[in-house]
């Protein structure tokens, strides 16, 4: 992997600090790829770790270290509170290799690259207000028979 660009980013916004690291080049076709990032997507960190860990395909194993990346990119905020906001897996430049066939021809071969861009987001908690019971109305009475 000694080939691939991991790239730290962050960007303020009015709601918070989000974190997004950046992978591009990755010698892994996007389609294969965005199989392994619909998986984690909205997830929070604790449970895309646990889902990377255990996917059998071998975007997973990038993808894990990318969303590492994206963590420690994320300074101070809390674990616990970071979720997957944004996943986005983009076509990178296709590396173009000839394959020999009969009478002298060449077939092209299109190896396709991936960049991967992960944002984490912080969860804001609200403090849940205490639901009051709806008052019966006025008007309705029951009818007894």
């Amino acid at each position: 992997m000694s080939n691939n660009n991991y790239h730290r980013t962050e960007k303020a916004t009015s709601n918070g600090v989000k974190s997004k690291a950046k992978l591009n080049y990755l010698r892994i076709a996007p389609r294969k790829v965005r199989l392994v990032a619909d998986i984690i997507r909205g997830k929070s960190v604790f449970d895309a770790r646990n889902i990377l860990g255990f996917t059998i395909k071998k975007a997973a194993h990038p993808m894990l270290k990318l969303l590492n990346s994206a963590v420690a990119n994320a300074g101070d905020m809390p674990v616990e509170n970071l979720f997957i906001s944004k996943v986005e897996v983009n076509e990178g430049p296709k590396l173009k290799r000839s394959r020999p066939r009969a009478r002298g021809r060449a077939y092209e071969i299109q190896k396709k690259t991936s960049h991967i861009i992960i944002v984490l987001d912080e969860k804001i908690t609200k403090s849940k207000k205490p639901r009051r019971k709806a008052k019966p109305s006025a008007g309705l009475k029951k009818h007894e028979s």
